[in-house]
């Protein structure tokens, strides 16, 4: 999540506030779990932060990893793909 960017591997969860996080390795660890910037994303439709914990995440054909607040956000941006 750290990254923005799908792994395709198991990632290492991470527990902030009651909710959960994932990240590559120990520094990504310590960053969600010290950076409440690295814990949300911008939803590219609404320009709105958005958890990542509780985002609906899709995946680009180049293994980018955008966050939306919606499934219709997230449907809405594909369309324009």
């Amino acid at each position: 999540m750290v990254n923005d960017e799908h792994f395709g591997k198991p990632q290492i969860p991470v527990a902030v506030a009651g909710k959960t996080y994932f990240g590559c390795c120990p520094n990504c660890k310590e960053k969600l779990e010290n950076d409440a910037s690295a814990r949300t994303g911008p939803d590219p439709v609404s320009g709105k932060p958005v958890d990542k914990a509780s985002a609906v995440i899709g995946r680009l054909a180049s293994g980018k990893v955008l966050y939306f607040e919606s499934e219709a956000n997230m449907k809405q941006h594909a369309a324009r793909l």
